[in-house]
């Protein structure tokens, strides 16, 4: 049986089956693991995770829990999660555009100029330059005006990123994730275009770090971990050095890694302490890193990262501003694999108006035949839709890879 625990309730001889946090603020390489050396507790204690998931079955029950840190089974989360995405659908749905081939095909070449621009920041920053963002400027502008025509486009694309590329084409995503929440956020189109330079550079500072360890494929030690944990002031102080960045680049690039439980760094600032940029800052940042391949983990499917996310508001996340973020992207982001109630699979391709549940889907495989069928575009949000989706579904159980091909020119 799974319960989710306290990390202050963690005892010797228990099995962790995951940790409830994102796993870049952490040391620790695998999340499935028994607790057989005290030292390990210790550096949980110590990592930020406040809470964990434990199984019963494999290792050892929870023992005497103080009231206010009672283990929650699976049901009692799933239904925490469910009511809270359940509200960010009810205050609306993203717009609906189907992501047409020509803006795909625009989004590639953002993508490419946006790896090039950052990729030569990053040389600059290495060298001890001073860093110009001129480029930045004309890229951000791009990615703006692509956000705006379609938003699915560009940040589904730039999400599709290999292991090599995965720190510059990481800054490309999270400014086109900040610019379409900034939108979703009403707010001006001044601020909007500082927030998407400020994506573009919150990782700056990783040009600091010695590339054996950003590019580690196993676990951090505590050392290597803490080098990691210097990026945010790095990066900022780069840009100060340069002198033309300003302030809300600044504040996202220092406290992009803040948590609104006060758990975060550099500063451990807590709740009202972070602005509304860097809590966006935040909510960008791990989405994208997340459903990433890095190094040392494969990325999570779409949904199933949005789900986890859901999980650490009011703890990691803004509430208020992961709502909002759900609403860019959807409770079923582009590339998510969905079974749906007909007995078919689909990879979503597009939100469609009105709910979030409800998004265009190309269903392409039977489960009844366990084979591929002609693929077929339904847009769940018709009326004339007699189809529902009913689970999210992992790939790799159905023996299912590359479904990008299903979406991507």
């Amino acid at each position: 049986m799974l319960k989710r625990i306290g990390v202050d309730n963690l005892r010797l001889g228990m099995h962790i089956h995951e940790l409830c946090g994102s796993w870049m603020d952490h040391p620790f390489w695998r999340t499935r693991f028994i607790l057989d050396n005290a030292e390990d507790i210790r550096r949980l204690r110590e990592s930020g995770i406040t809470e964990v998931w434990i199984d019963t079955v494999l290792g050892l029950d929870v023992a005497q829990v103080e009231p206010c840190a009672a283990a929650r089974t699976v049901a009692e989360v799933a239904a925490e999660v469910d009511q809270a995405l359940a509200q960010a659908d009810m205050q609306g749905a993203a717009r609906g555009q189907v992501a047409t081939i020509e803006e795909l095909a625009r989004a590639v070449r953002i993508c490419a100029r946006g790896k090039s621009a950052v990729v030569s920041m990053f040389h600059e920053a290495r060298m001890g330059k001073a860093i110009s963002t001129t480029a930045a400027d004309a890229l951000v502008d791009e990615i703006s005006s692509s956000i705006m025509r379609n938003p699915g486009a560009l940040i589904s694309l730039a999400r599709l990123k290999t292991a090599d590329d995965y720190t510059y084409l990481h800054s490309v995503a999270v400014s086109a994730l900040m610019v379409a929440l900034a939108t979703q956020l009403g707010l001006d189109a001044a601020t909007t275009r500082e927030l998407g330079k400020a994506g573009l550079l919150h990782d700056l500072g990783k040009a600091r770090t010695p590339i054996e360890i950003l590019n580690k494929p196993g676990k951090l030690t505590d050392e290597e971990f803490a080098v990691i944990k210097l990026h945010p002031e790095q990066g900022h102080q780069i840009l100060m050095a340069g002198g033309a960045s300003g302030e809300i680049p600044l504040d996202v690039v220092l406290h992009h890694h803040e948590k609104i439980d006060g758990a975060g760094y550099p500063r451990r600032f807590k709740g009202d302490e972070i602005s509304l940029y860097a809590r966006m800052g935040a909510v960008c940042d791990v989405y994208d890193a997340i459903t990433s391949n890095r190094p040392y983990k494969d990325g999570w499917d779409p949904a199933d990262a949005i789900r986890k996310m859901a999980e650490w508001c009011g703890g990691h996340f803004d509430s208020r501003v992961f709502q909002a973020f759900v609403k860019c992207i959807g409770i079923y982001p582009i590339g998510s694999l969905v079974r749906l109630a007909s007995g078919r699979l689909g990879v979503v391709i597009e939100q469609s108006g009105g709910s979030l549940l409800t998004p265009c889907v190309k269903v392409f495989f039977s489960i009844r035949s366990q084979s591929h069928i002609p693929p077929e575009v339904i847009d769940l949000s018709l009326p004339a839709a007699k189809d529902r989706i009913v689970s999210r579904e992992d790939a790799s159980r159905w023996g299912l890879s590359n479904l990008e091909r299903f979406w991507v020119p």
